[in-house]
């Protein structure tokens, strides 16, 4: 769209005579009219041009959406892990509408991981850890860490 607007301006001004001198030599080389220089009729030019801007639009709303979904999971993400807010993160959720959303992996991702979670939170889940646990390496390292204790409070005093 700025393009169109740029080339239709700058048009205009290099008919009022303001335009460089150097230009109008370069102008009278080509051809004036850019459907003629283009190979195609005027017709098949507007029609062209109509197409690239549309295309220009469509990629245009898919890289603004995309953004907004990534912008949507950073904000998720720091509702989880209680992290400060953006109002970058927010500008851009808006800006794409209300129809934002996480991506469906990513919100079979972040369901997994809630359902995770609770289960491991859960007491069950607790006692279940308490099963998985390797007794004899725990014991192992508390007799360990008892003993340095030990020894560490014989070097300190000379009472012991």
């Amino acid at each position: 769209m700025a393009f169109l607007m740029k080339s239709m301006l700058s048009n205009q001004v290099k008919n009022l005579g303001l335009g460089g001198g150097g230009e109008e030599s370069k102008e009278e080389s080509t051809p004036s009219d850019p459907a003629a220089a283009a190979g195609m009729t005027r017709e098949e030019y507007e029609e062209y041009q109509k197409q690239v801007v549309e295309e220009k639009m469509e990629r245009d709303a898919a890289f603004a959406q995309k953004k907004a979904e990534r912008a949507c999971l950073r904000v998720h993400l720091r509702e989880k892990y209680r992290l400060p807010k953006s109002e970058l993160d927010e500008n851009q959720i808006q800006m794409a509408g209300d129809d934002v959303g996480l991506p469906e992996d990513l919100q079979k991702m972040v369901a997994e991981d809630q359902v995770e979670e609770e289960d491991k939170d859960s007491i069950l889940g607790q006692l279940q850890n308490i099963q998985n646990m390797d007794m004899d390496a725990l014991k192992e390292k508390a007799q360990a860490t008892f003993t340095e204790m030990k020894q560490a409070a014989e070097q300190k005093c000379s009472v012991m």
